[in-house]
């Protein structure tokens, strides 16, 4: 990530914009999605690492620029995000507009130049077109922001979008990486998006801000469909163990099959929000 942000941070460009492009993505948070793309990149037999690795720093900031926009007083006017304050609120809203589309251009960018580093072309081209369809619509990330804004919501297709959608290009980018169809890992993807999103309602649901490192309640707040107000909170972890079970079952066969299960199990345990004391009877 350092690294990608050193070819746009100059002494020619705006100061104040470059810093914000650095809190925005530094340190970071789990940064999930450009683990599980190294992942299954490593189970399918990554021949090519420096692409892989430029697929998931490309993933990961498209991720930030994401949340950078999710924040700004349109949407969610939030006042923190891991634990500090959020762009807009550091460095203004002009600012916080302006470092999400760099980062999304920086992304496409780093898929560009890989392609020409690496004399991998049709992958870089595979690449572009996963990222730019789980970013923008129908089914992308946008489609998810697009879907908070209609009187009625289908559910699915908006916990689709606004969450399962980066989860799958992680496997598939992932696979593309290494050379493979990605088609047959669409379904893990999905299936580990559903899981967090039922996992973030709960976090939602049980956490104070302090350990959630940002406002809670904002799924009441905002009218949202959420797995706890659906399912309740024991219905929702029941729900959430059972997602990633399949999520287990859908691994495609590869050399690296094992292992990558051990990664999403250890993910699994990672998510599982725990129950405080007053659910536990």
């Amino acid at each position: 990530m350092a690294r990608a942000l050193g070819r746009v941070q100059v002494e020619t460009a705006p100061a104040k914009l470059s810093q914000a492009l650095s809190y925005a993505i530094l340190p970071g948070g789990a940064r999930i999605r450009p683990t599980i793309l190294l992942s299954v990149a490593g189970a399918c037999g990554d021949d090519c690492p420096a692409m892989s690795d430029a697929a998931a720093a490309a993933l990961e900031l498209i991720h930030c620029a994401s949340l950078v926009h999710d924040d700004l007083p349109c949407f969610d006017d939030a006042d923190t995000r891991r634990g500090k304050p959020t762009v807009h609120r550091a460095y203004s809203e002009p600012l916080a507009v302006l470092t999400g589309d760099s980062l999304i251009m920086l992304a496409f960018e780093i898929l560009v130049r890989a392609g020409r580093a690496e004399d991998a072309n049709l992958r870089a081209a595979q690449l572009v077109l996963s990222l730019s369809q789980r970013s923008g619509m129908p089914g992308g990330i946008c489609a998810g922001q697009g879907w908070e804004s209609e009187a009625s919501i289908d559910l699915r297709a908006y916990h689709m979008s606004k969450t399962a959608a980066l989860f799958i290009a992680s496997t598939e980018m992932g696979a593309i990486s290494a050379g493979h169809d990605p088609e047959p890992w669409r379904d893990l993807g999905a299936l580990i998006g559903e899981a967090f999103q039922v996992a973030d309602d709960l976090r939602d649901a049980l956490l104070d801000e302090e350990a959630l490192g940002k406002p809670v309640g904002q799924d009441d707040l905002h009218g949202r469909p959420n797995a706890v107000a659906t399912l309740g909170v024991k219905g929702a972890r029941a729900h959430l163990s059972d997602i990633l079970a399949g999520a287990i079952a859908s691994i495609p066969s590869c050399p690296g099959e094992a292992d990558l299960a051990k990664m999403v199990r250890r993910q699994a345990q990672a998510i599982m929000p725990k129950l405080p004391e007053r659910y536990q009877v």
